[in-house]
Protein backbone atom coordinates (compact mmCIF):
# COMPACT_ATOMS: atom_id res chain seq x y z
CA UNK A 1 0.00 0.00 0.00
CA UNK A 2 1.13 3.54 -0.79
CA UNK A 3 2.44 5.46 1.87
CA UNK A 4 0.52 9.26 1.88
CA UNK A 5 0.93 12.61 3.06
CA UNK A 6 -2.78 13.37 3.98
CA UNK A 7 -2.13 14.98 7.96
CA UNK A 8 1.16 15.68 9.67
CA UNK A 9 -0.22 12.73 11.78
CA UNK A 10 1.02 10.47 8.86
CA UNK A 11 4.61 11.29 9.59
CA UNK A 12 6.32 10.39 12.70
CA UNK A 13 9.06 12.83 14.27
CA UNK A 14 12.13 11.08 12.89
CA UNK A 15 10.16 10.93 9.55
CA UNK A 16 9.60 14.95 9.82
CA UNK A 17 13.05 15.37 10.70
CA UNK A 18 14.46 13.32 7.83
CA UNK A 19 12.73 15.57 5.66
CA UNK A 20 14.12 18.61 7.23
CA UNK A 21 17.21 17.09 6.57
CA UNK A 22 16.52 15.92 2.85
CA UNK A 23 15.31 19.47 2.38
CA UNK A 24 18.87 21.25 3.85
CA UNK A 25 20.49 18.80 0.84
CA UNK A 26 18.58 19.93 -1.78
CA UNK A 27 18.68 23.43 -0.69
CA UNK A 28 22.01 22.97 -2.04
CA UNK A 29 22.05 21.16 -4.63
CA UNK A 30 18.38 21.56 -6.38
CA UNK A 31 19.64 20.32 -9.54
CA UNK A 32 18.64 16.74 -9.62
CA UNK A 33 17.00 14.29 -12.07
CA UNK A 34 16.51 10.54 -10.35
CA UNK A 35 12.97 11.14 -11.09
CA UNK A 36 13.12 11.27 -14.81
CA UNK A 37 10.43 9.59 -16.03
CA UNK A 38 7.82 9.92 -13.67
CA UNK A 39 4.35 11.59 -14.00
CA UNK A 40 3.17 14.06 -11.09
CA UNK A 41 -0.83 14.82 -11.05
CA UNK A 42 -1.48 19.06 -9.33
CA UNK A 43 -4.76 18.60 -9.51
CA UNK A 44 -6.01 22.27 -7.61
CA UNK A 45 -9.63 22.41 -7.00
CA UNK A 46 -9.10 25.45 -5.26
CA UNK A 47 -6.85 28.18 -6.16
CA UNK A 48 -3.46 28.49 -5.28
CA UNK A 49 -0.45 30.40 -5.82
CA UNK A 50 2.79 29.46 -3.73
CA UNK A 51 1.20 25.75 -2.70
CA UNK A 52 0.62 24.96 -6.51
CA UNK A 53 4.23 26.42 -7.89
CA UNK A 54 6.37 25.20 -5.41
CA UNK A 55 5.47 21.71 -6.22
CA UNK A 56 5.36 22.05 -9.65
CA UNK A 57 8.95 23.19 -9.16
CA UNK A 58 9.90 21.08 -7.03
CA UNK A 59 8.63 18.13 -9.54
CA UNK A 60 10.60 19.82 -12.27
CA UNK A 61 13.63 19.84 -10.23
CA UNK A 62 13.60 16.32 -9.51
CA UNK A 63 13.60 15.35 -13.37
CA UNK A 64 10.15 14.16 -13.26
CA UNK A 65 6.92 15.53 -15.24
CA UNK A 66 3.82 17.52 -14.16
CA UNK A 67 -0.05 17.02 -15.37
CA UNK A 68 -3.22 18.91 -13.83
CA UNK A 69 -5.11 21.94 -13.08
CA UNK A 70 -4.91 25.08 -11.31
CA UNK A 71 -8.37 25.08 -10.61
CA UNK A 72 -11.99 23.16 -10.67
CA UNK A 73 -13.46 24.85 -13.46
CA UNK A 74 -12.02 22.86 -16.77
CA UNK A 75 -12.79 19.27 -14.80
CA UNK A 76 -15.31 16.94 -14.97
CA UNK A 77 -16.43 17.50 -11.64
CA UNK A 78 -18.39 20.25 -13.33
CA UNK A 79 -20.39 17.73 -15.55
CA UNK A 80 -21.08 16.05 -12.03
CA UNK A 81 -18.34 13.16 -12.07
CA UNK A 82 -17.56 12.27 -7.92
CA UNK A 83 -14.15 12.77 -6.52
CA UNK A 84 -13.45 9.26 -6.36
CA UNK A 85 -14.21 8.62 -9.86
CA UNK A 86 -11.85 11.31 -10.87
CA UNK A 87 -9.11 10.19 -8.88
CA UNK A 88 -9.12 6.48 -9.60
CA UNK A 89 -8.86 7.58 -13.15
CA UNK A 90 -6.41 9.59 -12.51
CA UNK A 91 -4.14 6.94 -11.00
CA UNK A 92 -3.66 4.99 -14.26
CA UNK A 93 -1.86 8.20 -15.53
CA UNK A 94 0.36 8.87 -12.51
CA UNK A 95 2.79 7.97 -10.11
CA UNK A 96 2.07 10.46 -7.28
CA UNK A 97 -1.48 12.94 -6.86
CA UNK A 98 -0.66 16.22 -5.36
CA UNK A 99 -4.52 17.38 -4.24
CA UNK A 100 -5.75 20.54 -3.22
CA UNK A 101 -9.54 20.91 -2.25
CA UNK A 102 -12.00 23.61 -0.65
CA UNK A 103 -14.00 20.06 1.65
CA UNK A 104 -12.36 19.47 4.57
CA UNK A 105 -11.80 15.41 4.63
CA UNK A 106 -10.90 15.85 0.48
CA UNK A 107 -7.72 14.33 1.04
CA UNK A 108 -8.40 10.86 2.99
CA UNK A 109 -11.04 10.58 0.51
CA UNK A 110 -8.55 10.67 -2.53
CA UNK A 111 -6.08 8.25 -0.75
CA UNK A 112 -8.60 5.98 0.14
CA UNK A 113 -9.23 5.10 -3.76
CA UNK A 114 -5.81 6.18 -5.43
CA UNK A 115 -3.37 3.57 -6.26
CA UNK A 116 -0.58 6.04 -6.18
CA UNK A 117 0.79 8.35 -3.33
CA UNK A 118 -1.70 11.07 -2.27
CA UNK A 119 -0.44 14.42 -0.76
CA UNK A 120 -2.20 16.74 0.52
CA UNK A 121 -1.48 20.32 -0.63
CA UNK A 122 -4.44 21.67 1.95
CA UNK A 123 -8.17 20.36 2.39
CA UNK A 124 -10.67 23.25 3.22
CA UNK A 125 -10.25 24.47 7.11
CA UNK A 126 -8.33 20.92 7.98
CA UNK A 127 -5.34 20.26 7.18
CA UNK A 128 -2.52 21.61 5.17
CA UNK A 129 1.27 19.37 5.97
CA UNK A 130 3.28 20.64 3.36
CA UNK A 131 2.74 24.09 4.64
CA UNK A 132 3.39 22.82 8.27
CA UNK A 133 6.78 20.59 7.14
CA UNK A 134 8.13 24.06 5.14
CA UNK A 135 7.12 26.09 8.69
CA UNK A 136 9.00 23.54 10.34
CA UNK A 137 12.00 23.83 8.25
CA UNK A 138 11.99 28.14 8.38
CA UNK A 139 11.59 27.35 12.29
CA UNK A 140 14.68 25.06 12.85
CA UNK A 141 16.47 27.23 10.35
CA UNK A 142 15.89 30.70 12.27
CA UNK A 143 16.04 29.22 15.69
CA UNK A 144 18.85 26.21 15.85
CA UNK A 145 16.19 23.90 17.19
CA UNK A 146 12.50 22.98 17.32
CA UNK A 147 12.22 21.82 21.12
CA UNK A 148 11.69 23.84 23.56
CA UNK A 149 9.98 26.99 21.73
CA UNK A 150 7.59 29.98 22.51
CA UNK A 151 5.13 30.00 19.54
CA UNK A 152 2.57 32.50 19.58
CA UNK A 153 -0.02 32.42 16.87
CA UNK A 154 -2.19 35.21 15.73
CA UNK A 155 -5.40 35.35 14.04
CA UNK A 156 -7.75 32.88 12.50
CA UNK A 157 -7.00 29.52 14.87
CA UNK A 158 -10.71 28.30 14.12
CA UNK A 159 -10.51 27.77 10.01
CA UNK A 160 -6.45 28.15 9.45
CA UNK A 161 -5.79 24.47 8.13
CA UNK A 162 -2.20 25.81 8.57
CA UNK A 163 -2.58 26.46 12.20
CA UNK A 164 -4.36 22.96 13.07
CA UNK A 165 -1.22 21.25 11.26
CA UNK A 166 1.55 23.20 12.87
CA UNK A 167 0.20 22.60 16.18
CA UNK A 168 0.08 18.94 15.76
CA UNK A 169 3.36 18.71 14.71
CA UNK A 170 5.21 21.05 17.12
CA UNK A 171 4.01 19.35 19.92
CA UNK A 172 5.98 16.36 19.47
CA UNK A 173 9.23 19.01 20.67
CA UNK A 174 7.31 20.52 24.05
CA UNK A 175 6.74 24.23 23.18
CA UNK A 176 4.39 26.52 24.64
CA UNK A 177 1.66 28.24 22.80
CA UNK A 178 -0.23 31.13 22.85
CA UNK A 179 -3.31 31.06 20.82
CA UNK A 180 -3.87 35.19 20.18
CA UNK A 181 -7.40 35.13 18.65
CA UNK A 182 -11.04 36.96 18.95
CA UNK A 183 -13.27 34.42 20.90
CA UNK A 184 -15.28 33.82 17.40
CA UNK A 185 -12.08 32.39 15.74
CA UNK A 186 -10.77 30.42 18.66
CA UNK A 187 -8.72 26.74 18.18
CA UNK A 188 -11.18 24.05 17.79
CA UNK A 189 -11.84 21.96 20.94
CA UNK A 190 -10.49 18.80 19.56
CA UNK A 191 -6.50 20.41 19.47
CA UNK A 192 -7.12 22.00 22.71
CA UNK A 193 -7.86 18.45 23.99
CA UNK A 194 -5.23 17.12 22.38
CA UNK A 195 -3.02 19.62 23.95
CA UNK A 196 -3.94 18.95 27.29
CA UNK A 197 -3.95 14.90 26.89
CA UNK A 198 -0.41 15.86 25.90
CA UNK A 199 0.60 18.47 28.76
CA UNK A 200 1.57 20.52 26.43
CA UNK A 201 1.44 24.30 27.69
CA UNK A 202 -1.12 26.88 26.32
CA UNK A 203 -2.54 29.68 26.68
CA UNK A 204 -5.54 32.03 25.28
CA UNK A 205 -5.55 36.05 24.42
CA UNK A 206 -6.89 37.95 22.63
CA UNK A 207 -4.57 40.62 22.08
CA UNK A 208 -1.13 40.52 20.04
CA UNK A 209 0.20 42.91 22.75
CA UNK A 210 -0.21 40.38 25.52
CA UNK A 211 2.26 37.84 24.58
CA UNK A 212 4.34 39.13 21.61
CA UNK A 213 7.64 40.28 23.92
CA UNK A 214 7.84 36.50 25.13
CA UNK A 215 7.46 34.48 21.93
CA UNK A 216 10.36 33.00 19.14
CA UNK A 217 8.03 33.13 16.44
CA UNK A 218 4.95 35.20 15.69
CA UNK A 219 3.09 32.92 13.33
CA UNK A 220 0.44 35.58 11.60
CA UNK A 221 -2.48 34.08 9.86
CA UNK A 222 -4.81 35.58 7.66
CA UNK A 223 -8.97 36.24 8.39
CA UNK A 224 -9.62 33.47 5.63
CA UNK A 225 -12.92 35.53 3.94
CA UNK A 226 -13.68 31.97 1.80
CA UNK A 227 -14.38 29.71 4.78
CA UNK A 228 -16.98 31.81 5.82
CA UNK A 229 -20.18 31.53 5.41
CA UNK A 230 -21.91 34.40 6.65
CA UNK A 231 -20.47 37.23 5.52
CA UNK A 232 -21.53 39.42 8.33
CA UNK A 233 -19.52 37.29 10.46
CA UNK A 234 -16.29 37.77 8.10
CA UNK A 235 -16.26 41.64 8.33
CA UNK A 236 -16.67 41.54 11.94
CA UNK A 237 -13.18 39.90 12.59
CA UNK A 238 -11.45 40.34 9.32
CA UNK A 239 -9.32 43.12 10.87
CA UNK A 240 -9.01 42.39 14.12
CA UNK A 241 -4.81 41.87 13.88
CA UNK A 242 -2.59 44.42 12.47
CA UNK A 243 1.56 44.25 13.34
CA UNK A 244 3.34 47.29 12.91
CA UNK A 245 6.98 48.04 13.44
CA UNK A 246 5.79 50.17 16.98
CA UNK A 247 4.86 46.76 18.11
CA UNK A 248 8.58 45.18 18.24
CA UNK A 249 9.90 47.57 20.26
CA UNK A 250 10.52 44.96 22.54
CA UNK A 251 10.30 41.18 21.32
CA UNK A 252 13.17 39.29 21.95
CA UNK A 253 16.11 39.84 19.42
CA UNK A 254 15.82 35.68 17.90
CA UNK A 255 12.19 36.66 16.99
CA UNK A 256 10.87 35.58 13.94
CA UNK A 257 7.81 36.40 12.03
CA UNK A 258 6.50 33.67 10.26
CA UNK A 259 2.86 34.26 7.67
CA UNK A 260 1.47 30.90 5.40
CA UNK A 261 0.78 33.90 3.18
CA UNK A 262 -0.84 35.28 1.38
CA UNK A 263 -0.89 38.27 3.56
CA UNK A 264 -3.83 40.96 3.31
CA UNK A 265 -4.06 43.69 5.97
CA UNK A 266 -2.03 41.85 8.73
CA UNK A 267 0.78 42.32 8.73
CA UNK A 268 2.34 46.17 8.00
CA UNK A 269 4.95 46.28 4.96
CA UNK A 270 7.21 48.18 7.34
CA UNK A 271 8.00 45.38 8.77
CA UNK A 272 9.53 43.57 5.52
CA UNK A 273 12.87 45.08 5.53
CA UNK A 274 12.92 44.69 9.58
CA UNK A 275 15.67 41.58 11.13
CA UNK A 276 12.41 39.96 12.05
CA UNK A 277 10.39 39.23 9.19
CA UNK A 278 10.95 35.78 8.32
CA UNK A 279 7.74 34.93 5.89
CA UNK A 280 9.11 35.47 2.17
CA UNK A 281 12.47 33.23 3.28
CA UNK A 282 9.85 30.67 5.01
CA UNK A 283 7.94 30.72 1.36
CA UNK A 284 11.12 30.45 -0.20
CA UNK A 285 12.01 26.98 1.58
CA UNK A 286 8.19 25.42 0.18
CA UNK A 287 10.18 23.96 -2.99
CA UNK A 288 13.26 22.38 -1.10
CA UNK A 289 11.12 20.97 1.35
CA UNK A 290 8.12 19.36 -1.31
CA UNK A 291 11.62 18.06 -3.46
CA UNK A 292 12.01 16.15 0.01
CA UNK A 293 8.56 14.87 1.00
CA UNK A 294 7.54 13.82 -3.18
CA UNK A 295 11.34 11.63 -3.27
CA UNK A 296 10.80 10.26 0.12
CA UNK A 297 7.50 8.83 -0.37
CA UNK A 298 8.31 7.90 -4.00
CA UNK A 299 10.73 5.55 -1.74
CA UNK A 300 13.62 7.49 -3.25
CA UNK A 301 15.93 8.89 -0.42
Amino acid sequence: MSKNLVSIRDFSKEEILHILDLAAEFEKDREQDFLKGKVIACLFFEPSTRTRLSFEAAVNRLGARVIGFPDNRNTSQTKGETLEDTIKIISNYVDMIVMRHPVAGAADIAASVASVPVINAGDGANQHPTQTLLDLYAIKKTQGRLENLNVNLVGDMKYGRAVHSLVEALSAFDPVFTFTSPEELTLPKKYLEMLDESGIRYSQVQRIEDAIDDCDILYMTRVQQERFSDRDEYEKVKDTYRLTASMLASVKPNMRIMHPLPRVNEIATEIDDTEYAYYFQQAGGGMYVRMAIISYLLGYR
